[in-house]
């Protein structure tokens, strides 16, 4: 069974409108409580930054995405419309490092304007996250950013210039030439064909241990080598993914495995 994780970055997971945020238009708008997270329950795989690879490779495997820029992947479940972490609602089954970009919507800096300097804070509001009804934090006191608004628009901030250290550590370990296509073969008890996963992408861990002293003192010095490092440990819970499938009851049948063709 081969699958491909979603190419999140530039397909703006999750966010279905956006909107920029304006006193003027929503001065009456709150933050709407929530214990549940719909929106992410079905999400197998979502962008990381290479400030969390520490904290997510306890719990999940980093992949990285196809494409001219690679984009790091939490992966949250092997097939498409699985995640092993939440139920139906988006509820944890367990507790474990929710990445910064399910936590950042329903918001966004956008550039609404490709000749715009600035990025400007939006919002979904199909997200049912934000309204003007109910309890909730206002996002404006009056014209003004209110202290809720302010602490997201930190976030936000923090959130882009990570993305900025993302993109710049996978430029690096493009020009190193250490992407490769990774596959996943798993062999259940009593299957008659392995279960095949492709469609991501991984660092080559025997070209990092050919590295000469000058290379591995250089990624350890700018800090690429923790990073790496942490993603190839992470990959070896790709078993574990699999395995919470099955419990799940979450694995495609073995004829349905066997016909699907393979992703590109």
């Amino acid at each position: 069974m081969a699958t491909q994780p979603p190419p999140p970055a530039n397909l703006l997971l999750f966010y279905k409108n956006l909107q920029p945020l304006s006193p003027n238009l929503h001065g009456n708008l709150k933050i709407k409580p929530s214990t549940t997270a719909p929106y992410f329950a079905e999400a197998n795989a979502v962008p990381l930054t290479i400030d969390e690879f520490i904290a997510a490779q306890r719990f999940f495997p980093i992949v990285f995405s196809g494409g001219d820029m690679p984009v790091p992947l939490a992966l949250l479940g092997l097939n498409e419309g699985v995640n092993v972490f939440v139920d139906a609602d988006g509820t944890p089954l367990n507790p474990f490092y929710i990445p910064a970009y399910v936590r950042r919507y329903p918001y966004l800096l956008a550039r609404l304007d490709e000749q715009a300097q600035e990025l400007s804070l939006c919002f979904d509001p199909d997200s049912g996250l934000v309204g003007e009804d109910g309890e909730g934090a206002l996002l404006f006191d009056g014209d003004k950013p209110s202290e809720a608004l302010n602490a997201i628009l930190k976030f936000c901030e923090d959130f882009e210039l990570a993305a900025q250290r993302t993109q710049a550590f996978v430029k690096e370990i493009q020009e190193m030439d250490l992407l490769i296509d990774g596959e996943v073969t798993i062999q259940p008890d009593g299957a008659e064909q392995p279960f095949i996963y492709r469609g991501f992408r991984m660092i080559d861990e025997n070209k990092v241990r050919e590295m000469n002293g000058d290379q591995l003192r250089k990624i350890n010095q700018n800090g690429i080598l923790p990073l790496i490092m942490a993603h190839l440990f992470s990959l070896s819970s790709i078993r574990d993914l699999f395995a919470r499938q099955q419990q799940q009851g979450k694995v495609p049948d073995q004829l349905a495995a066997m016909a699907a063709a393979p992703a590109a």
